[in-house]
């Protein structure tokens, strides 16, 4: 409270200072510019407050949250004329691309005009973002690529053989097939089947957006990308884009209403000397960075005084394990996701909780006990799981206890199903002269060791405990999705979806991005809750459970978990940089 006092005491001290700076933030008439260049991800990672001078501070990705918020102050603001979109590279999933698409659109349907600039070109998600503009303008000299989507496995079945690495692998689920690159030469028909049935949900969401945004048909949508690529001036011809320009031209083309569809803007009248002195430099349209727009317009507003009640966001990014030993690491940990939830739920100002997820699964240990954290909390407040460009296997396992599920159309979810895989080194080690000698107490005392192969008992070991983990995570779904077991076990069998099949088939329950996943979480809090602002929630150390405990959940603690060499397996969706993992780590894992 101190602190929030002593900075809005200066904030109105400096209200002047800051009425004008808002007052000249966005000319009349002019555009404000937002950059796109790199990562963009759903919600703004907190600033770090504390930059060492020896490791320099990372420029923070662009937010689909900092786009809605510069969107709302857009369309309230009458002076500018609208935002133009620079784009240089983007690099997100095809969840995130959604979202971000979606808040362009709200800012053009808000009355606000939007130029889409690519002066390096435009690839799938270029143009997917930039067909929520009214216009579109490229670089010369520069290449319009919508290819659509390929997927491309590697399988190593034969170069393991040939080094003498002999691969075992477990699956439950004909589609769960993250381990076949290792024991297989070619892509099988149920992974084959799965991957097309992703790629076609990409490739028909790309030619209604073209189609939508370029005012054509889907015929003639889909045969640019069939075509494709063009040069600039090719694409200008075929209605792809509307125009060829350096930055300084597009600046006159805005100015001065050379683009399709453009107004230009009413200019001051002056005297004969100041008419011929404007005709002697190009007129040029006045551009504001959205960083500046912001800042000007955030240093009006104070902050509150008292606690306000919050909604609480708990962010499940990664691979998901017991724990992360590397404080930089893309993890999902269970210890930090575990004392996060329970801060949540002791927290009376936090009155219900956003489970956002991008995870494309990991330890099935792990999965469990996060599970039964959001299964507490969902006990007392409202929870709503937000799947963003991935929630498979294990990410699936931890929303699954949600009130409501919220994903995006081209989400990955699924994958109800689990994979383990191990290494029999013999053969290697025979090659290199390294013989092995076991002295042991125990039929089964060495079922660990990559030294030999597991025989036909221990596989049978093996094979029972992996059911057992596929028949916990199927009364899990079940259990959530209030249907019985029969009913889900159809749609498990490992199999990935699409958000937009998921919610077909009753695994998601609505389509749409983190705002409607707030939406539907405010209606649950209640009629008051509309005011309510969400805030991540990060708590990295123990927090006790709270008492009285109900009987908990059946975890998998008992169940024996598979170890072996730790293998990682990429399907990787060429043109979008985007990624699906298959994590296989130390325990019986949920794979995505």
């Amino acid at each position: 409270m101190i602190a929030a006092l002593f900075i809005n005491l200066l904030r109105l001290l400096l209200l002047p200072v800051s009425a004008l700076r808002w007052a000249f933030a966005a000319p009349r008439g002019g555009y404000v510019v937002l950059e796109i260049d790199g990562r963009v991800v759903d919600l703004q990672p907190p600033r770090v407050r504390l930059a060492l001078w020896w490791r320099p501070r990372r420029r923070a990705p662009l937010s689909v949250e900092r786009v809605r918020e510069l969107g709302k102050h857009l369309m309230k603001d009458p002076r500018p004329a609208g935002l133009l979109l620079r784009m240089r590279s983007v690099h997100a999933g095809p969840a995130v691309i959604a979202s971000l698409r979606d808040a362009l659109l709200e800012i053009r349907a808000g009355g606000k005009d939007l130029v889409a600039y690519l002066p390096m070109g435009a690839d799938n998600t270029m143009l997917l973002l930039a067909s929520a503009a009214r216009a579109v303008v490229v670089g010369p000299e520069t290449l319009v690529s919508p290819l659509g989507f390929a997927v491309e496995g590697r399988y190593v079945r034969r170069a393991l053989e040939q080094v003498g690495v002999e691969p075992e692998v477990f699956a439950k689920g004909m589609y769960k097939n993250a381990g076949e690159v290792l024991v297989r030469d070619s892509m099988s028909a149920a992974q084959r089947e799965q991957v097309g049935a992703l790629l076609d949900a990409r490739l028909v969401d790309l030619i209604a957006s073209l189609a939508q945004g370029r005012r054509v048909e889907r015929e003639a949508a889909a045969r640019w990308i069939d075509e494709a690529p063009f040069g600039a001036e090719q694409a200008v011809a075929r209605g792809i884009v509307d125009a060829v320009a350096y930055e300084d031209e597009l600046e006159h083309m805005l100015a001065t209403g050379l683009l399709p569809g453009t107004t230009a803007p009413r200019r001051a009248e002056g005297g004969a000397g100041g008419a011929a002195h404007a005709a002697d430099r190009p007129a040029r349209a006045r551009l504001v960075p959205a960083a500046r727009y912001l800042g000007a317009r955030r240093a009006l507003s104070l902050r509150p005084m008292w606690p306000r009640p919050i909604i609480g966001v708990v962010e499940v990014h990664g691979a998901i394990v017991s724990r992360a030993h590397f404080r930089g690491a893309s993890l999902a940990s269970e210890e930090r996701l575990v004392a996060s939830l329970r801060a949540a739920r002791q927290n009376p100002r936090i009155r219900g909780v956003i489970l956002h997820i991008d995870s494309p699964g990991g330890s099935a240990l792990a999965s469990d006990r996060i599970h039964h954290e959001v299964t507490r909390l969902a006990e007392v407040k409202p929870v709503v799981a937000c799947m963003s460009n991935v929630a498979a296997s294990g990410g699936y396992y931890v929303a699954a206890a949600a009130h409501a599920i919220v994903a995006q159309p081209q989400t990955i979810t699924g994958s109800i199903g689990v994979v383990s895989a191990r290494f029999a080194l013999g053969p290697l080690l025979e090659r290199l002269g390294v013989s092995t000698d076991v002295v042991k107490r125990g039929a089964r005392a060495d079922l660990f060791s990559p030294s030999r192969r597991l025989d036909a008992g221990e596989r049978s070991v093996m094979e029972r405990e992996l059911d057992a983990i596929y028949a916990t995570f199927l009364r899990v779904v079940a259990r959530g999705r209030r249907r019985p077991v029969e009913e889900i076990e159809p749609l498990a069998q490992g199999r990935v979806y699409s958000g937009a099949e998921a919610q077909a088939r009753g695994l998601v329950d609505m389509l749409g991005g983190f705002e409607r996943a707030l939406h539907e979480l405010r209606q649950m809090i209640g009629p008051k809750a509309a005011a309510i602002e969400p805030a991540i929630v990060r708590a990295s150390r123990y927090i006790p459970p709270p008492p009285l405990l109900p009987a908990p959940v059946p975890t998998l603690l008992e169940l024996v978990g598979l170890r072996g060499l730790a293998a990682e397996v990429e399907l990787a969706i060429h043109c979008e940089g985007e990624r699906v993992l298959a994590y296989c780590g130390e325990a019986a894992e949920l794979d995505g």
